[in-house]
């Protein structure tokens, strides 16, 4: 029997549009926020890393915090919706602060400017605004290939953000002026535009109204439950803890290529050249989201294409190590491309895994916790992030990085060549190994099935 079909196309691409707010913060933050930081302003490298590390403290606490107010918020516009539009607004604000940091201060003062200003927009509005709209996809169909495609529609947005932001942000900044004058006016310009689209989004879907008493029951029943349950029902989940790790390796990956803008200009010699790299990535990131869904349906599942291609982006991250130590730009480019495509599947589906990790918890307990379980969406993007930002800022701080110098020490472009060159092609294997354990689709296979044997009876 075909499942029931909420969703027309223009909510689809409503949705999917999110992710352009969503990708102004995320992509200014993951690939510029530690090169604005040290070449512009001139905070220590391994300082910055600490301050981002220290902020994932209230990161922690703030996920599981706004998971749960949303699962226990009830509007006229739903209970994702409301989160997901006023918090923009502390975004918009938050992310021009944090790239604004006074020049005319002392180090000390700049280091506490910045620690508040990027808590503040992690922790609360970032948080608030990722966790409300990663809930939608549980929240405005049940149909499990529309979740598909909301992913799929999400990404393209999400990459083709990423890819215009990594492309034009360092050219934007030098016709703005350069230096951090130049960094904070295009961060103006990308905050609104983002403030923009993120209000579209939130007014073109409508979540689903919990209009049969079962539904209502459910969630009567949800709303019961304390913050401590809640947090011990969302921990008891397997398969949460496997996507939530799997989030965090996605990350992490993510800012290791990050590093990019430093090795594009301390090894390859012209930090234009990141911009070419972020092409390379995104454009197949873009195509593969595309053809995702039909494979997914075509395949009746999740499981076996992530795991697929993930192996073969961990192929190509090989060879990508292999190209860079040749220098052979063309080659590096081309196995970057096709890794990309590789990741591509996962990246579309994640939220659909998301919501068949939250079916688990209701198939298996009864108990709904949308809203707290869509929370690894945000603390995986954060953590993963900040672990990974973290880690470079203190490796490439401890090997001896001076910023803006004509040639860096043996040592330091020796470690830009492992956190780029090789650790994307480690954490793509390790999110594979993640991969064949994360098997929730059978699962509730498994337990629909025996729910409807006990039904018969």
């Amino acid at each position: 029997m075909e499942e029931k079909r909420y969703l027309k196309w223009y909510h689809k691409i409503g949705y999917g549009s999110g992710d352009v707010a969503g990708n102004v913060v995320y992509a200014l933050l993951q690939s510029f926020l530690m090169f604005y930081l040290t070449d512009s302003v001139g905070l220590s490298m391994g300082m910055v890393g600490t301050l981002m590390a220290l902020s994932k403290i209230f990161d922690g606490v703030s996920d599981f915090f706004f998971g749960r107010l949303i699962d226990k918020t009830k509007t006229k516009m739903g209970k994702a919706r409301p989160w997901m539009l006023w918090a923009y607004i502390g975004c918009t604000i938050t992310l021009v602060l944090t790239f604004s940091v006074p020049t005319a201060w002392g180090m000390t003062a700049q280091y506490i400017y910045f620690f508040i200003t990027y808590t503040l927009l992690n922790a609360v509005f970032f948080t608030a605004n990722n966790i409300a709209y990663a809930s939608l996809t549980a929240l405005i169909t049940k149909n499990t290939n529309e979740r598909v495609q909301l992913g799929s529609y999400r990404f393209i947005f999400a990459f083709a953000t990423s890819m215009l932001i990594q492309y034009i942000t360092i050219k934007a900044v030098g016709w703005c002026g350069g230096g951090a004058d130049g960094w904070r006016t295009v961060t103006i310009i990308l905050a609104l535009f983002g403030l923009v689209v993120n209000t579209i989004s939130c007014l073109s879907v409508k979540e689903l109204k919990e209009a049969d008493e079962e539904m209502e029951n459910e969630r009567e029943e949800e709303n019961k439950l304390t913050f401590k349950e809640s947090l011990l029902l969302l921990l008891s989940n397997k398969y949460y803890l496997m996507i939530c790790g799997t989030y965090i390796l996605t990350q992490i990956y993510s800012s290791m290529i990050g590093i990019g803008v430093y090795y594009a200009k301390y090894i390859l010699g012209n930090e234009d050249l990141f911009s070419t790299f972020s092409l390379a990535i995104n454009i197949p990131l873009v195509l593969g989201l595309i053809v995702s869904p039909l494979l997914i349906a075509k395949l009746k599942g999740m499981y076996k294409i992530n795991i697929v291609g993930y192996a073969i982006a961990t192929i190509f991250r090989g060879l990508v190590i292999v190209a860079g130590y040749m220098g052979n730009i063309p080659l590096m480019l081309v196995f970057t491309a096709l890794a990309a495509f590789g990741i591509s599947p996962l990246q579309g589906d994640m939220n659909a895994l998301i919501a068949s990790c939250s079916e688990y918890t209701t198939r298996k307990t009864g108990k709904c916790i949308d809203g707290m379980m869509f929370s690894c969406s945000s603390l995986g993007i954060k953590v993963g992030g900040a672990i990974g930002t973290a880690i470079c800022g203190w490796l490439l701080d401890a090997t001896g990085y001076v910023e803006n110098a004509l040639t860096q020490t043996p040592a330091t472009v020796s470690m830009m060549n492992v956190l780029y060159l090789w650790m994307p092609m480690i954490l793509c294997a390790l999110v594979t190994f993640m991969l064949t354990k994360l098997k929730v689709e059978q699962a509730n296979k498994a337990l629909k099935g025996i729910q409807e044997t006990d039904d018969r009876k």
